[in-house]
């Protein structure tokens, strides 16, 4: 059999919801030694273990989507999911991630090991959640068919502008694709959704998230690196996409850049998924994008990404529709049909 490339995108924070109850139940029962490690973690944290989280009865928005539940949470889904890939199938090339997803790409491709992966991803959910600031909210910068709209970026521009101008903190936070994730402080962001036209959903605030890859938030870096040390970092086994689009390549990555990127840029710095995506496509040429779950809100943003890149001459919503239906090539592990296809 011959192995397809593919690169693996991880998903963020906003990815386990209400259709995502029981992830770990339904899919990964053969993993119970390492859901059972992160269950010690948050037990030694007097924190609510991620099983049983994940088996309640009933979703609550409150208690699965603030970070420091969420976070271990989507970090035990996803790389449950990335330890299922059927390696005989799938030559993994590349990973990248959207976000809280740049730490699952670091641990996925080995610069942090399971366990210390997994303690700076909770160590980073709690203190976002006791200490962070401000907020985030997302708005479509294309039409409907996934096409670029100029004047769209042109309008947002100008109402960051005024509410700046008037006094307000607000930042591009994160470039996810079709869409631009904004942030500041709360005064801020309602100022700003007040100038932002309103479109069905959209300005649509995210719930409990801070003002994440803004300046808002310098003052975590210094708290998260005393909490957190450099040696926790090892040199990656695959090539790691992070959210300026520099590539981390095995046995070449610097630790201490990584280590202050991880810790530092990307927490106070826009992250911009589309260019990671971008990046990874034109360097690694794929055959195939898997997408870890939980949940398939990472699957437009990724499409969005990579119409920009023209990769399979996708150019359109309609032929990435047409692509999915006759030659799945983006394939998503939320999505059981999907799923199959990557596991096997």
């Amino acid at each position: 059999m011959t192995r397809r490339t593919a690169l693996v995108i991880a998903p963020g924070r906003g990815a386990y919801q209400a259709d995502e109850m029981g992830y770990l139940k339904t899919y990964h029962t053969e993993r119970s030694n390492f859901i059972a490690m992160l269950d010690r973690l948050r037990e030694r944290q007097g924190q609510m273990p991620i099983s049983i989280l994940d088996g309640e009865e009933q979703f609550i928005r409150s208690r699965h989507t603030n970070g420091e539940n969420a976070s271990l949470l989507i970090f035990g889904c996803a790389l449950a999911d990335f330890m299922a890939i059927d390696r005989e199938r799938f030559d993994i090339v590349g990973i990248a991630g959207n976000s809280m997803g740049w730490y699952l790409a670091l641990t996925c491709g080995g610069a942090l090991s399971v366990e210390n992966g997994a303690q700076l991803v909770n160590h980073m959910g709690t203190l976002m959640h006791d200490d962070g600031v401000g907020g985030q909210l997302i708005y479509p910068v294309t039409d409907e068919n996934w096409q670029p709209c100029p004047k769209r970026r042109e309008m947002i521009a100008r109402a960051m502008e005024t509410t700046r101008g008037q006094g307000y903190a607000v930042f591009s936070s994160i470039e996810l694709g079709g869409s631009l994730v904004l942030a500041g402080d709360e005064a801020g962001l309602d100022r700003l959704a007040g100038l932002l036209p309103n479109e069905g959903r959209y300005p649509l605030r995210l719930s409990y998230h801070a003002a994440f890859h803004t300046p808002l938030l310098d003052f975590i870096v210094p708290r998260a690196q005393a909490a957190l040390s450099s040696t926790l970092f090892a040199q990656p086994d695959l090539p790691l996409i992070d959210g300026r689009g520099q590539i981390w390549t095995p046995g070449g990555a610097d630790l201490s850049a990584l280590y202050h990127y991880t810790l530092g840029t990307q927490i106070t710095q826009t992250y911009d998924f589309t260019s990671s995506v971008t990046v990874a496509m034109r360097e690694f040429a794929p055959n195939v994008v898997i997408v870890l779950g939980p949940g398939t809100t990472m699957g437009a943003p990724v499409a969005q990404s990579l119409i920009k890149t023209g990769w399979y001459d996708l150019k359109s919503k309609e032929m990435f529709k047409a692509m999915q239906t006759t030659t799945p090539r983006i394939l998503s592990m939320g999505m059981p049909a999907q799923r199959a296809l990557v596991t096997g």
